[in-house]
């Protein structure tokens, strides 16, 4: 991920904590920095979002009658639906869109935040329709605007996980 125009900081943070090489289709994955937050628990529900994650591919569930995406996997709700969401599946997204709303924390609630306060947690409007929370990254907190356009970048955090961060659209 290249860092642009952004304060030496913010430049050494991120390339300390997202640094990736593609090679092949196979992605090569480098850890700066041991992981001390909490460990993602997902269940078999969402499992195939967290495997399209660690190939650095955004899914979200999509309703393969009409078209409809959804976060987190449900059956449709503009029809009926088939059992056991047999009529939906996961498919890759844009990862692309917009803050509807946010908070700065400067207070780290668990030990493992501490060196990356101030930090910006969000919610996500994603183009697809759906909303999800990550956090923001690459750019100063006072930055984050409501509405500001965002896209994914993926944050390996050890050879189990990748989680979903965004930043500012490029």
């Amino acid at each position: 991920m290249q860092s642009r125009n952004l304060p030496a900081g913010l430049q050494k943070d991120l390339s300390a904590s997202l640094r990736v090489t593609v090679k092949e289709k196979k992605v090569e994955r480098t850890f700066a920095k041991p992981w001390k937050k909490p460990m993602p628990s997902p269940d078999d529900d969402i499992a195939p979002m967290y495997e399209g994650l660690k190939k650095h591919e955004f899914r979200l569930c999509h309703c393969k009658k009409c078209g409809a995406w959804y976060w987190p996997a449900t059956d449709c709700m503009k029809h009926d639906s088939e059992p056991y969401l047999g009529n939906m599946e996961w498919a890759k997204a844009s990862g692309k869109g917009k803050v509807f709303t946010f908070n700065v924390h400067y207070r780290a609630f668990h030990p493992g935040f501490v060196d990356e306060l101030p930090y910006v947690y969000a919610m996500i409007e994603l183009d697809e329709g759906p909303m999800i929370t990550s956090n923001i990254i690459g750019c100063d907190p006072k930055e984050v605007k409501v509405g500001m356009p965002v896209e994914v970048v993926f944050q390996d955090i050890n050879d189990q996980f990748t989680l979903p961060m965004f930043r500012p659209a490029q």
